[in-house]
């Protein structure tokens, strides 16, 4: 069995129980990892707060040397992390090398550009001056579906400002954290500024959201789990960043080139088998384009292989558990019980073997809907007709709880534009515009708290000071 990383150093847990990690497109144990106990996270607490005086009141710009070095690690090492991603979680190998293993080492190179270059201390206001120092230590609490990336998004910018942090990865697929350790070690990252506890959610995870030496906690996951975080976390008046659920809106306007944004939507909300938190999983549609939208929703659905990650020719791999194939499937169920209409996919099993779905398409869904208000987290695109001008369109984009991203499309670039500033939600695409790993991500609503990625999320792990002159 392997070792939670500690102070710099492989150990084993306290609790001496074990986890097992299934790969999903099998169905077979692959690995075992440390059940991780109350009393690991109190020694990983004690080990970042030990760890941070020195650490914060290192040089912004070595640090970023050290994240910069992470990070052409990562690059060495990219079919390895890739591998290990596809077999953890299900992703295609494509996938698994482009987006969950290159881009992490992307956003590790933006906190190093960014601890070199931003300015802590420049900024004046009369006689006062502004000073942005580390908030401290930080519980990063992160999930299954980008198990790298989402690491990346909060312990890159955390170690650039200076904080020390615990990690604790989802139990579901936490083999790439294990790789990002020891990518931490053989780099040379002092002993506590990073330390990794693998286990249970209401184990590990509340225990570090509750407790008094962290000063920070970071989550992403479902909306209920962000509740539970944020409830722990106010007994200690700790700051809280929340990256949760999403149920995303593409909108496509009557001026709109049809077949490429049905094209792009459909990709979208099947990226990574459709378990992306800002995935279009609903398309609104004009009444009058309708019926052309469908059925070009269905022939591109018709386009996405579902089989192993490690096939050439595979673009949908298994989802990441028994459990969640299940619960896609009665969403599916529930699809068709409240009168949508299924016209692609459905339940029956692509293969014998593996947690796989078939990549599904609703028509006729009305808002109100399960399918058109929760967020699924499978290969499920619903399509939502409107008929009565832009601000109907607006309404059924905005009618769930969540905001976190969204798509617009027209003809008019302005009219796009105009339309996406309507949205109560935290990022839009334009007519397919790409996803920037330097800009600001995160949500409206029930969505989230606070912002990753760039320096905006840099600054969530910075404290204000005010020095009067």
């Amino acid at each position: 069995m392997r070792h939670l990383y500690l102070n710099g150093a492989w150990q084993p847990s306290a609790s001496g129980e074990s986890i097992d990690v299934v790969n999903p497109a099998t169905e077979e144990l692959t690995d075992r990892v440390p059940a991780g106990s109350p009393d690991d996270v109190e020694a990983a607490v004690a080990a970042a707060r030990a760890a941070l005086p020195a650490w914060s009141g290192t040089a912004p710009a070595e640090r970023g040397k050290v994240l910069a070095a992470a990070a052409a690690l990562i690059r060495e090492r990219s079919d390895q992390i890739a591998r290990i991603i596809s077999t953890d979680m299900g992703a295609p190998y494509g996938l698994a090398t482009k987006v969950q293993t290159l881009m992490p080492a992307q956003v590790l190179d933006s906190y190093a550009h960014l601890a070199e270059t931003y300015d802590f201390d420049a900024r004046r206001i009369g006689n006062s001056r502004i000073l942005r120092e580390p908030v401290g230590v930080v519980g990063a609490i992160t999930p299954w579906n980008y198990p790298l990336h989402q690491i990346v998004c909060k312990v890159g910018p955390a170690l650039a400002a200076g904080c020390t942090v615990v990690l604790k990865p989802s139990e579901v697929a936490p083999l790439a954290a294990f790789a990002l350790a020891g990518v931490f070690d053989e780099v040379g990252l002092p002993p506590g500024v990073f330390n990794m506890l693998s286990g249970r959610g209401p184990v590990i995870g509340e225990a570090l959201a509750a407790h008094p030496g962290v000063d920070m906690v970071s989550f992403t996951g479902s909306t209920r789990a962000g509740r539970r975080v944020a409830a722990l976390a106010a007994e200690t008046v700790k700051r809280v960043a929340l990256e949760l659920g999403g149920k995303s809106a593409s909108v496509v306007l009557p001026d709109a080139d049809l077949p490429a944004a049905v094209r792009a939507t459909v990709a979208n909300a099947f990226l990574n088998s459709g378990q992306t938190c800002s995935a279009w999983t609903r398309m609104i549609v004009h009444r009058d384009q309708y019926d052309e939208a469908v059925a070009l929703a269905v022939e591109a659905a018709a386009g996405y292989t579902v089989g192993d990650p490690f096939d050439e020719g595979t673009r949908l791999g298994p989802l990441v558990s028994a459990a969640q194939r299940d619960r896609v499937i009665r969403y599916i169920n529930r699809g068709q019980e409240e009168g949508a209409r299924l016209v692609a996919g459905g339940t029956d099993r692509p293969l014998e073997r593996g947690f796989y779905v078939a990549p599904t398409v609703f028509a006729g869904v009305a808002p109100g809907m399960a399918i058109e208000q929760e967020e699924i987290f499978g290969p499920v695109l619903s399509i939502i007709p409107y008929s009565r001008g832009e601000d109907e369109a607006v309404a059924i984009a905005d009618g769930t709880p969540y905001g976190l991203a969204g798509a617009v499309w027209s003809g008019d670039e302005e009219r796009a534009v105009a339309l996406a500033r309507r949205l109560r939600t935290g990022q839009v695409s334009i007519n397919g515009g790409r996803f920037n790993p330097l800009a600001p991500f995160g949500g409206y609503k029930q969505s989230g708290i606070g912002r990753e990625l760039g320096e905006f999320g840099l600054e969530e792990y910075l404290e204000t000071k005010s020095l009067q002159l």
